[in-house]
């Protein structure tokens, strides 16, 4: 099938590059000129596993291509997808001047039908206003041309996104089209081969579906984080607690590890942006708000507790930090814990010294050059010269390091420990002091 995706970001670019990668003849259209050079030329301007060798190879093959132009982009597609971006308005709702844009623009050079799927994280009611531009658009031409407006949120993980797209556990399809619906079905025929994934439903039942989804894993998050903060206080180890819940398979064990609150570009913004559509019907969304308050207070436990053991005041003080994206697997620091706890370090005044595989670069971008700001080539570096170390992202090249040495480099012997990655005995055999979430903290003369 020959389709059409509006948007390169995360959604946009491992979508198009999955369905090319099936056989689909796939035209990706960007405003962003030097992003769509880059992808020309076969560079990937986001950190994804596997994302790059699959642009590269369906670019390759004849079945991909990049453009500016949004013309050209509207003649190739039967099917046209929507994926740009929604940010947050000032207010927390989505912003939609994107999508109406692009719907806009879709009218303005519609010559034959079109099915446009909208695969943005939207608003319920989103399909309507799609529907209302290109039906303005079209008259102010005076054309008279059908088309479908479908709902197909997408489900996936940063860090895992390719993996998600080329095997998803459910397809949700938005529609009272029976033409539609076909053409969906049609596409998606080669993810659907061992079991059918597909789940139909109408319009704003599948917008509200994917921020139903986002809005219950995010509330798994701060219960978490709450049970945590709970179980320090009772003297209990949420570890432990986790376990004996997540055993529970009416609870599971997804998304139940406590830490330093969620981030990134997804739960944020979408736990944001259904409240603000609750408030918009006149219906109080007790149960989100509170998901939104227990994260954000979340975010301030580490930066707190690394104040609070130095006696308010880090002046003279080096923190190394391990981990600067919001998650592993990725370079995006949209909202990521790493930024609160830096900024939280530096109005203290201390000085950073840090550490994340694949994030520096961005990082770089968004803090500049600064004085108080070292970017290390490897963990073990971010820790010479420095007093405590803080953990934020869960890297697998944090999970079994060398210990001794990392006694021998922190001045403070302390580490500040935002993702539970260690035992806590372990860490005080080795003469290290260490504090993480929702368990008592140990000290290293404890081992003695």
């Amino acid at each position: 099938m020959k389709v059409t995706v509006f948007g390169t970001g995360y959604v946009g670019l491992v979508q198009g590059a999955v369905l090319a990668d099936v056989g689909h003849e796939v035209m990706c259209i960007d405003i962003d000129a030097a992003k769509v050079a880059a992808l020309q030329a076969g560079r990937v301007p986001i950190h994804e596993p596997g994302l790059e060798p699959l642009v590269r190879a369906n670019q390759a093959a004849g079945r991909l291509h990049f453009s500016t132009d949004a013309a050209a982009g509207v003649a190739h597609g039967e099917l046209i997808f929507l994926a740009v971006g929604t940010p947050p308005d000032e207010d927390g709702s989505a912003d939609l001047a994107a999508v109406l844009a692009v719907a806009r623009s879709i009218a303005a050079h519609m010559r034959e039908p079109k099915t446009i799927v909208n695969k943005s994280t939207v608003p319920v009611g989103t399909a309507d206003q799609v529907a209302a531009a290109l039906r303005e658009g079209l008259a102010a031409r005076g054309a008279q041309i059908a088309f479908e407006v479908v709902s197909n949120p997408e489900f996936l993980k940063e860090g895992a996104a390719v993996a998600d797209c080329q095997r998803p556990d459910r397809i949700i399809i938005g529609t009272s089209s029976p033409v539609a619906e076909a053409q969906l079905r049609e596409l998606y025929a080669p993810f659907n081969r061992n079991h059918d994934r597909i789940v139909l439903m109408d319009v704003r039942s599948a917008e509200l579906t994917k921020y139903a989804a986002n809005a219950m894993l995010a509330t798994k998050i701060s219960f978490i984080n709450e049970m945590a903060n709970l179980a320090e206080r009772l003297g209990a180890d949420i570890e432990a607690v986790r376990r004996g819940i997540g055993s529970d398979p009416r609870i599971g064990y997804h998304f139940i590890y406590p830490g330093v609150g969620y981030g990134g570009s997804c739960f944020p913004k979408d736990v944001k942006a259904i409240i603000r559509t609750a408030q918009s019907v006149g219906f109080a969304p007790e149960l989100l708000l509170a998901v939104e308050r227990r994260n954000q207070a979340q975010r301030e436990v580490l930066p707190e507790r690394i104040v609070a053991h130095y006696g308010g005041s880090l002046a003279g003080k080096t923190i190394a930090v391990w981990g600067l994206a919001f998650k592993p697997e990725t370079d995006d620091m949209r909202e990521a814990p790493s930024r609160n706890l830096l900024q939280a370090l530096w109005a203290a005044g201390a000085r950073v010294r840090a550490h994340d595989p694949v994030a520096m670069p961005e990082a770089r971008r968004i803090f500049g050059e600064r004085v108080d700001l070292a970017l290390c080539d490897t963990p073990m570096q971010a820790l010479e010269g420095a007093d405590a170390l803080a953990i934020v992202t869960e890297w697998k090249i944090f999970r079994v390091p060398d210990f001794e040495q990392m006694a021998r480099l922190l001045a403070d012997r302390i580490v500040f420990d935002g993702r539970n990655l260690y035992e806590p005995a372990v860490l005080a055999r080795h003469g290290l002091s260490y504090q993480s979430i929702g368990r008592q903290p140990v000290s290293a003369a404890a081992a003695t």
